[in-house]
C-alpha cells in the first residue's frame, strides 16, 4: 500500500456522496451514533472506526473497526470502503487522517486538525488571525507555568496542550486568595500531567455560549443561533436554544464563527465556544470541529439537527436550514445518576417523561461511572427559559 497513491479513487469521489453510498466515522461515541442515525434515515450505511468494539455507534454501524486512533492502516481499511469520511472525536491522528484520505473525502481534513488538537496551536491560531481571546500564556515547564501566573497577575487556568476535556488536564491557580507558590505551581504542573500546557487568565463572565457553523466543500455556510450553557465541574449540565443575550450579540458571535469557519476553508461542522464577559466582550473558548454537546437540541429546535448537517458536509450535499423552530434544552445525563448507595439504581424515566415536552435519549452506554455521559434529556416549550425548567424538573425526578 505505501507505493499505490489511489488518486483515482478520491476523484471518482469528487461532488457529492448520494445516498445508498457508505460513509465512514472515526469515533463510536454518543457523537458517532447519533450521526450514525441521522446518516441511516437519509439511506446510508455507516461504518465506524473505535477502540472500543462495543461502542455506542457499534448498535447502528452496518461495519465497526476496532483500532485505535494512531492506526494508518485501519484508517485506509475505513475509507477504502467509505465514499466519504468524517470524524466526532479530535483524537484522531493527522497520520490517520491523511491515510484515510487517500482513499476517500476526509471531512474536516489534517490540516485544520493538527491546529485544533493541540490547544498552544489552536490559541496561537486564533489570535494571529485576529480573533478576540483572552490573555494568556504558554508554558512548557513547571518553572514557565510559575513565570506564566506571575505575567497574568490574577487567577488563572492551566490547561494541556492535549488530551484533554471535560475539566481533565486541567488545574486552577489562585482563585479564592490562593497563594501562587512554587508548591502550587508543581500541584497544578502535576494536575496538567506535566506537559506543555495552555496558561488563561480567569475572567469574570456573565455566560457561556456556543455557536455551530456548518461549511461544505464548495463554500457554502450555515450558522446555528448561539446555545447558552451552564456547567458544573466542568462538565455541559444544560444548554438552551436560542441563548438569552441581545440581538447585537447574536449577530457578533455568529459573525466570529463564519469567519473562523471560512479562514480555516472548513468542510463540516465547527462549535465555537464562547465566553461573554461581565463587561460584555465575546472571546473566543475553543473549537470544536465535529457535533457539539450544547447543539444536542438542535434536533427539536432547528429545521435540520446538527447530525444530519454533519452527513451533509461530509457528503458534498446542500446545506440545511438553521431556523430556529422552537426554543429547546436539553440537561446531560451522567452515570451519577445511576449510582446512588453504592449501586446501580434505574433511574425513574417514567417520571420524567411525565413532564410536558420532555424526551429521552440513551446512550447504550453498558456500565454507569462518575462523570460519564450517558444520555440526555430535552424539553420544548414557548420560550427557552421555560424549556430549560422543564427539563431541569423531569431530571431533578430522575
Amino acid at each position: 500500500m505505501t507505493g499505490f497513491m489511489p488518486a483515482d479513487l478520491v476523484t471518482k469521489h469528487a461532488g457529492p456522496v448520494l445516498p445508498g453510498a457508505a460513509i465512514g466515522i472515526f469515533g463510536g461515541g454518543q457523537l458517532g451514533r447519533m450521526m450514525g442515525i441521522a446518516a441511516r434515515s437519509m439511506g446510508y450505511k455507516v461504518h465506524v472506526l473505535d477502540p472500543d468494539p462495543a461502542c455506542p455507534a457499534g448498535y447502528i454501524a452496518d461495519v465497526v473497526i476496532e483500532a485505535g486512533w494512531n492506526d494508518r492502516w485501519a484508517a485506509a481499511n475505513l475509507a477504502r470502503d467509505c465514499a466519504a469520511v468524517t470524524l466526532e472525536i479530535e483524537q484522531v491522528s493527522t497520520v490517520s487522517l491523511d491515510e484515510a484520505a487517500r482513499w476517500a473525502p476526509v471531512r474536516p481534513g489534517a490540516a485544520m486538525m493538527a491546529v485544533i488538537q493541540d490547544r498552544i496551536e489552536q490559541k496561537n491560531w486564533l489570535a494571529k488571525h485576529g480573533f478576540p481571546v483572552g490573555a494568556y500564556r504558554v508554558a512548557r515547564s513547571a518553572e514557565q507555568l510559575l513565570a506564566a501566573a506571575g505575567e497574568l497577575a490574577g487567577p488563572a487556568i492551566a490547561k494541556s496542550a492535549t488530551g484533554g476535556y471535560d475539566g481533565r488536564g486541567q488545574s486552577k491557580l489562585g482563585f479564592d486568595g490562593a497563594a501562587v507558590d512554587a508548591a502550587a505551581v508543581r500541584q497544578a504542573w502535576e494536575e496538567v500531567g506535566s506537559t506543555a500546557c495552555v496558561v488563561e487568565l480567569a475572567l469574570d463572565l456573565e455566560k457561556e455560549i456556543s455557536v455551530m457553523v456548518a461549511r461544505a466543500p464548495n463554500g457554502e455556510i450555515k450558522v446555528y443561533p448561539p446555545a447558552e450553557n451552564f456547567h458544573e465541574d466542568q462538565i455541559l449540565s444544560w444548554s438552551i436554544i436560542p441563548a438569552g443575550v441581545p440581538a447585537a450579540l447574536v449577530t457578533e458571535a455568529q459573525g466570529i464563527a463564519r469567519e473562523i469557519a471560512d479562514t480555516f476553508a472548513l468542510e463540516g461542522l465547527l462549535a465555537v465556544e464562547l465566553f461573554l464577559t461581565k463587561d460584555g466582550k465575546l472571546l473566543v473558548n475553543e473549537l470544536a470541529p465535529r457535533p457539539h454537546n450544547s447543539y444536542h437540541g438542535s434536533e427539536r429546535a432547528c429545521v435540520t439537527s446538527q447530525f444530519e448537517q454533519a452527513v451533509r458536509a461530509a457528503c458534498d450535499l446542500p446545506l440545511g436550514d438553521v431556523s430556529l423552530v422552537q426554543p429547546t434544552a436539553i440537561a446531560n445525563l451522567l452515570g451519577d445518576v445511576w449510582l446512588r448507595d453504592g449501586s446501580v439504581h434505574e433511574p425513574a424515566f417514567d417520571k420524567a417523561l411525565a413532564i410536558d415536552g420532555v424526551r429521552l435519549t440513551l446512550y447504550e452506554k453498558l456500565k454507569p461511572r462518575h462523570g460519564r455521559k450517558m444520555g440526555h434529556l430535552s424539553a420544548v416549550a414557548s420560550t427557552a427559559a421555560e424549556a430549560r425548567d422543564r427539563v431541569l424538573q423531569a431530571k431533578s425526578l430522575l
